[in-house]
């Protein structure tokens, strides 16, 4: 089955709301890759999805602000925090398309242990900061646990114009309803939905990371990035688990 076409607007969540979080202060950060060198890590029953004859290695830094459980308010404290993930572009064999994060680098280790365990995504401990001073957004990350603590990030980009007309690029990069993660033996879909990223345009001032190797594909972070954007951000709400090999309905899109 081919890929489900892009959609710039969100299906309507097939289910139950589970959580609710926004995602501040965001650098899309990415580099075009082989298919062929990103598909040994994808869950089974996915495959790499490609535009422009290759597939993308995101590197995007943010604030997580006010995650709550349910409709409930956000958490305390623990709703709030830096996060830094490392993510691959899916489609599964029903067509959907979705995310793989390799890492999701976070300060809370409270919340990492309550991800990898409730849905065995690969969220790590890390030491983080979000800093924003004359105009220019600093972000800094190393990992403490698990391994290895080498896995680090230093970026710092200058906001610029929006992105008033997205093309095909933005909209693959960015238009993503859901996430695919292996977990209690097989490979599950998580749905979720948002407004349309507000995004800019970004100068690359600084980059410094050994975090994309560290997660698998190898010499995809060694030159320059071919996309760097920005956004201000989305409050997103996401949908129940369901395995992804269950076939597409209408209101999946």
């Amino acid at each position: 089955m081919g890929a489900q076409p892009l959609t710039v607007t969100a299906p309507v969540l097939p289910g139950a709301r589970i959580m609710g979080q926004a995602w501040r202060d965001l650098t899309f950060v990415h580099w075009r890759a082989d298919p062929a060198v990103v598909a040994p890590l994808l869950p089974a029953g996915t495959h790499p999805d490609v535009h422009d004859g290759a597939t993308w290695v995101g590197l995007v830094p943010f604030r997580m602000v006010g995650a709550g459980v349910g409709r409930g308010p956000a958490i305390p404290y623990l709703g709030t925090f830096a996060e830094t993930n490392i993510r691959l572009y899916s489609v599964d064999d029903q067509g959907r398309r979705g995310v793989v994060f390799l890492t999701l680098e976070a300060s809370r280790l409270a919340v990492v242990l309550a991800a990898r365990a409730a849905f065995g995504l690969p969220y790590t401990w890390a030491r983080m900061s979000v800093r924003e001073s004359d105009g220019v957004v600093r972000y800094h990350s190393r990992r403490r646990w698990p391994g290895p603590r080498s896995a680090a990030t230093a970026l710092a980009v200058r906001p610029g114009a929006a992105v008033t007309d997205p093309g095909p690029l933005e909209h693959f990069l960015t238009a993503r309803w859901g996430l695919h993660t292996h977990a209690f033996g097989r490979t599950l879909y998580v749905p979720n939905t948002h407004e349309a990223w507000p995004l800019q345009r970004a100068e690359l001032l600084h980059l410094d990371e050994t975090l994309v190797a560290a997660c698998g594909p190898a010499g995809v972070a060694t030159r320059p990035p071919d996309s760097v954007l920005f956004s201000r951000g989305v409050r997103t709400r996401f949908g129940a688990p369901f395995d992804a090999r269950r076939p597409v309905t209408p209101v999946d899109g």
